[in-house]
C-alpha cells in the first residue's frame, strides 16, 4: 500500500506537546541545560510546548514565583525565537513568524496553598492548565495512587469553578479515578488529559480508564497520549508503533476530535530514576515503577514518524492535524478568559 508523503502536511501544521514535564528553569534539575531542553521542541516542529513550572510540592509561593519569573525572563529576552502565548491567536502569530510558542502548566495544585486568589494570578502569568493533584492526595482531590479514591474536596469543587472562571484548564492526568469523574461532571468548560494511556492498552494505576475517556469527550475535551514506555507497552517499550496503538484507542473510543499528543519527555531519564527511587511513596510505593527507575520517553522528534504512522493507518489529514494540534488549540480557545475571547488582547500581551 502506497503512503502519501506527510512531510508538507507536518510543516503546516499546528504541533502541540502538551506536557513538557520540565521547564528551564524548574523544581527538577537536569543534567541538560535550558537551551539543549528547549530546542528538543523547536528542533522537532513543535508549535506549542507547555513546560511544566512546578509540580505538586513547592516549598513555597515565593519559590513558584520565582520560577515562574525565571522561565519568563528567559523566554522574553528571545523575541526572535519564543512567543508566550496563553492564546490561540498568539500560537498562530509563532507558527506564522516561524517561532516556538511557550505556555506554562502546573502539575499539582499545591501551589496555590490553598488560596483560591492565587488562580487568576497564576493564570496571568501563563500558567494555562493545571492538574488537581499529582498521583497523592492534596487539599483539592485525590491521586491516583490514592486507594481511598475518596474524590474532590469542597476546595477542590470551588477550584474548578474558578479555573473555570479565570480560563484555565482542567488537567485530569495523575488524578484519581473518582476526583476526575466528579470534576468532568462540574467542569463548565473542556477540561484535558495532558499526558495519559489507555488502561486497556496497559492495566497500570498511572493510566486512565474507558469511563475517564468517554466522559471527557462528553465535555468535548482532548486526551493527550504520552510517549512513555512504562505506560504504554506491557514490557516497558517506547516506540512509534506502540504510541499510534494508543491514540488509536483512543480514537476509536470516542472519535479523532478528542484525541492530542502530551509526551512527557523527559530530556535526562537518570534525573527521573532518582527522582523515583527517592519518592517511593509518591508513586504508590514503587511496585509499579522499575526498581532502577530507569523509565523509556520519546522525544518531540517522535511526532513525525507518528504522524507517518497513523497515515499508514488511513487517518485522513484532518485527523492528523486534529491529532498534531488543533483538538487542543480547540480546548485552549474554550478555555479563554472573557477579556481574550471578546477579542481584548492577551494577558501576556498586556504585561
Amino acid at each position: 500500500m502506497s503512503v502519501k508523503p506527510i512531510s508538507a502536511l507536518y510543516e503546516a501544521a499546528i504541533v502541540v506537546d502538551a506536557a513538557a514535564p520540565l521547564s528551564p528553569f524548574s523544581l527538577i534539575e537536569a543534567s541538560a541545560g535550558p537551551d539543549e531542553l528547549v530546542d528538543s521542541y523547536a528542533n522537532a516542529g513543535v508549535t506549542l510546548a507547555v513546560f511544566t513550572v512546578v509540580d505538586d510540592f513547592p516549598n513555597s509561593i515565593e519559590q513558584t514565583l520565582k520560577l515562574i519569573a525565571h522561565n519568563r525572563r528567559y523566554f522574553l529576552s528571545r523575541p526572535d525565537r519564543f512567543v508566550l502565548a496563553d492564546d490561540v491567536d498568539l500560537v498562530r502569530t509563532a507558527k506564522t513568524s516561524r517561532r516556538l510558542a511557550v505556555a506554562f502548566a502546573f502539575q499539582g495544585s499545591n501551589a496555590l496553598l490553598g488560596d483560591l486568589a492565587l488562580v487568576e494570578v497564576y493564570r496571568r502569568l501563563g500558567v494555562v492548565q493545571m492538574l488537581l493533584a499529582y498521583n497523592s492526595g492534596n487539599l483539592a482531590a485525590d491521586g491516583c495512587h490514592e486507594e481511598r479514591n475518596a474524590g474532590l474536596t469542597q476546595f477542590g469543587r470551588d477550584l474548578i469553578s474558578e479555573m473555570n472562571r479565570v480560563g484555565m484548564i482542567i488537567d485530569l492526568s495523575h488524578v484519581g479515578l473518582r476526583s476526575s469523574l466528579e470534576a468532568i461532571e462540574l467542569t463548565s468548560k473542556p477540561p484535558l488529559f495532558s499526558h495519559s494511556s489507555p488502561k486497556g492498552i496497559v492495566p497500570h494505576a498511572r493510566n486512565i480508564t474507558d469511563e475517564q475517556i468517554r466522559a471527557c469527550a462528553s465535555k468535548d475535551g482532548v486526551v493527550c497520549l504520552t510517549g512513555v514506555g512504562l505506560f504504554m507497552d506491557a514490557n516497558q517499550k517506547a516506540s512509534t508503533t506502540r504510541l499510534a496503538d494508543t491514540v488509536d484507542y483512543v480514537a476509536e473510543l470516542v472519535g479523532t476530535r478528542h484525541v492530542g499528543i502530551g509526551l512527557d519527555y523527559v530530556i535526562d531519564p537518570t534525573c527521573m530514576a532518582r527522582y523515583l527511587r527517592s519518592n517511593p511513596a509518591l508513586y504508590g510505593g514503587g511496585g509499579q515503577y522499575p526498581e532502577d527507575g530507569r523509565i523509556e520517553f520519546m522525544s518531540p522528534a517522535v511526532l513525525t514518524p507518528l504522524a507517518e504512522e497513523l497515515s499508514r493507518r488511513n487517518w485522513s489529514d484532518r485527523s492528523i492535524r486534529g491529532l498534531l494540534g488543533e483538538n487542543y488549540l480547540r480546548v485552549l480557545q474554550a478555555n479563554q478568559p472573557l477579556e481574550v475571547t471578546s477579542g481584548r488582547s492577551s494577558w501576556y500581551a498586556k504585561t
